[in-house]
């Protein structure tokens, strides 16, 4: 047990930096996490839902337009009240049906644009007093004064209901009563209006549950890893493996700009650990563990593309060389761990029969909860 002036335990000193940097650093996943689970077919993403611009890559995944009731400034779905593009089958665009009163000139065919045949009544002079022809004949009680009530297009008589000052709260006068869609300040959480609730403006994973994972994850490596110089490289893979794990159980997909530089970065990283002293493990076999476990995993993929995605197959590599740092009976031990947890939460499903035989399954976050099992064994024994 090392212990530095003041009494304090080194090895728990590490613990206890390792967890903050790892609430840290994951408390900074979600906007990433939102933007590379994208569909298939592109990078990443660059609007949040409500089509405001998504900018910069860590952070809380809120978007402050939508927290400020600003509209969307990007393109809107078909269908969308507010994209004037109407869906198909939508009655109000499209040829009107026959009969169905248009501002335009009557489709060919259309009842209304056929000329008359003779004798037919509605070609005829109307007779007088008909109500739809010329000026009313004396004594048509539609021709006379009003009664109290009805309706005129000139100025209501004395006494007129018309002419009385409104109640407080008629629609047709004063100022309207709140919640009126039409009138006023719109109610609080109407979405067309005013600032969102904070649940609206939040479009991606929360924060609290990547830092917790991620504090963990870093804890747990430290006090396994000791003050040995690996133990860095072990702190800069952690974020990038939960964001991995998160966004591959969001879309099951593993994003490129983010597994083959992993591995790179690895291999680049343990390099500089091997050239420090007290070092406990071996960069050649890293590289050869890549290489295998990467090699393995395509084979698999050839074998049977359908149940191993080529993303598996790019984040194979990073697993590779962090468990062949310790050796190859760590990389051993890691593999078969993340094939087993795999097996363990198909199982699970099937148990519960939310998926069949042929579901496919996200094997990201079991590859990498198997390489991280690794590490630690192989992290303790050396």
């Amino acid at each position: 047990m090392v212990r530095t002036d003041i009494g304090v335990d080194l090895g728990l000193l590490v613990v206890l930096v390792a967890a903050l940097w790892g609430a840290a650093t994951g408390a900074l996943l979600p906007r990433a996490a939102y933007r590379f689970s994208a569909p298939s077919g592109e990078a990443w993403r660059e609007r949040c839902p409500q089509g405001h611009p998504v900018r910069g890559w860590l952070g809380r995944a809120r978007c402050g337009q939508c927290a400020a009731g600003e509209p969307s400034s990007g393109p809107r779905a078909a269908g969308d009240p507010a994209s004037g593009v109407r869906p198909a089958g939508d009655p109000s665009s499209g040829p009107r049906p026959a009969g169905e009163s248009s501002s335009g000139p009557p489709a060919a065919g259309d009842p209304a644009s056929r000329s008359r045949p003779a004798g037919d009544p509605a070609s005829r002079p109307r007779p007088a007093g008909d109500p739809a022809s010329g000026p009313r004949p004396a004594g048509d009680p539609s021709s006379g004064p009003r009664p109290a009530g009805e309706s005129s297009s000139g100025p209501p008589a004395a006494g007129d209901p018309a002419s009385r000052s409104r109640p407080a709260g008629d629609p047709a006068s004063g100022p309207r009563p709140a919640g009126d869609p039409s009138s006023g300040p719109r109610p609080t959480g109407d979405p067309s209006s005013g600032p969102r609730p904070a649940g609206q403006a939040v479009y991606g994973p929360r924060a609290t549950p990547l830092a917790l994972v991620t504090a963990l994850v870093c804890a747990a490596l430290a006090a396994a890893t000791g003050v040995r110089p690996e133990l860095a490289v072990w702190l800069l893979l952690a974020p990038a493996g939960v964001l991995l794990a998160a966004v591959d159980l969001k879309v099951r997909r593993l994003p490129d700009p983010l597994t083959l530089p992993l591995a790179g970065a690895a291999l680049a990283l343990l390099g500089l650990a091997a050239l420090l002293p007290e070092h406990a493990g071996e960069w050649t076999t890293a590289l050869l563990g890549a290489l295998a476990l990467g090699a393995g995993y395509l084979l698999l993929f050839l074998i049977n593309p359908a149940g191993m995605g080529f993303g598996d197959v790019k984040l194979a590599l990073t697993a590779g060389a962090v468990l062949g740092w310790y050796g190859w009976p760590t990389l051993m031990l890691g593999t078969f761990a993340g094939f087993l947890l795999g097996a363990f939460y198909g199982g699970a499903l099937l148990v519960a029969r939310r998926a069949s035989r042929k579901t496919a399954i996200p094997f990201g976050p079991f590859l990498i909860a198997g390489a991280f099992l690794g590490v630690l064994a192989g992290a303790y024994a050396a």
